[in-house]
């Protein structure tokens, strides 16, 4: 099976490096080559990455002759966050991916992908920074922003950077089975499984003040008390309006619901105090989550991992006694 990964210029290093030693390694486990891997350039010549690395790929990609590939990846670029896609590129990836088995991506490789308008009608996914930015290109993708990475017909696609690897190991899982795969992770000293989301790592979350000056003075007394009551009525009520036409108002100008941006505010504050070692249950009274057993589903529905998980990651804490 030969497996093609795509790498542009300014391409993120462990984009391309990280699947290729998943592939190595299931070689080796699995006791003979099954895999043969290229990369693939856009141009002749070295390909500088985004740490300044240089790769020398094994071909290069023409919008003519197929390239003979099992399954093409299409790796991602920081510079893609911000910058249009390479009108010739797309071009390129559009006439060899679906010749492929299956195709996909990873991290901002979706965002070239999306634009040959392979993903239309597809589940997807991408690197957290960039969910907004991939739906307001692409409204018919399905993304699935928590994801680590997403399978759909032919088409893989992997969150960022190292999901690259759990993408590759997937594949691995799909082509040599369960057991050739754990072999991998075990020798690459990588989870089989990742336990939760991408939503985890994510910032995007961090919430600021905006709207009118009325609303920003709500918006500032809730995040210097997140331990008081903040229902909408006791909002509305400080803001001298009537709860109907303050949740109106906020929608309009914030884009949530008051009770939506209250709790995103807990959670960026729980967030915060758990990273600087503090207990669970000290954290849910003091960031306004209330019990310890509600905190825990509220917390780990919007990050994928329980507090005490989140802790002893982010904190370097080891407390098995914590909730």
């Amino acid at each position: 099976m030969k497996i093609g990964i795509l790498a542009m210029p300014g391409v993120q290093m462990l984009d391309v490096a990280g699947p290729l030693d998943v592939f190595a390694e299931a070689n080796i486990q699995f006791g003979k080559e099954v895999y043969r891997t290229e990369v693939i350039a856009v141009k002749p010549g070295p390909v500088v990455s985004s740490s300044g690395l240089r790769i020398l790929a094994d071909t290069v990609l023409h919008k003519q002759g197929r390239h003979r590939l099992d399954t093409m990846l299409v790796a991602g670029a920081p510079h893609l966050t911000h910058d249009e896609p390479d009108p010739y590129l797309v071009e390129c990836i559009a006439y060899h991916a679906p010749a492929c088995r299956r195709f996909g991506s990873v991290c901002t490789g979706a965002i070239l992908l999306g634009a040959t308008g392979l993903l239309d009608g597809k589940r997807a996914t991408t690197h957290w920074s960039v969910a907004a930015r991939m739906k307001h290109l692409f409204p018919h993708i399905q993304l699935e922003i928590d994801a680590l990475h997403v399978r759909d017909g032919k088409v893989r696609t992997a969150a960022g950077v190292t999901a690259g690897l759990d993408l590759a190991l997937a594949l691995v899982e799909e082509d040599l089975g369960r057991e050739v795969a754990k072999r991998v992770a075990s020798q690459l000293v990588m989870f089989f499984k990742r336990p939760g989301g991408q939503l985890q790592f994510s910032r995007s979350g961090e919430v600021g003040v905006s709207g009118r000056s009325a609303l920003q003075e709500i918006q500032r007394w809730v995040l210097a008390n997140p331990a008081q009551d903040a229902t909408t009525a006791v909002l509305a009520r400080r803001a001298g309006l009537s709860p109907r036409h303050f949740v109106r108002l906020f929608q309009r100008e914030i884009g949530q619901t008051p009770a939506a941006w209250v709790e995103a505010v807990r959670i960026d504050i729980s967030r915060k105090m758990l990273e600087a070692g503090s207990h669970p249950k000290q954290t849910a009274a003091a960031s306004g989550l209330g019990h310890v057993d509600t905190f825990r589903r509220v917390f780990k529905r919007h990050t994928g991992i329980t507090p005490a998980q989140y802790r002893r990651r982010y904190a370097g804490t080891d407390d098995d006694n914590a909730s």
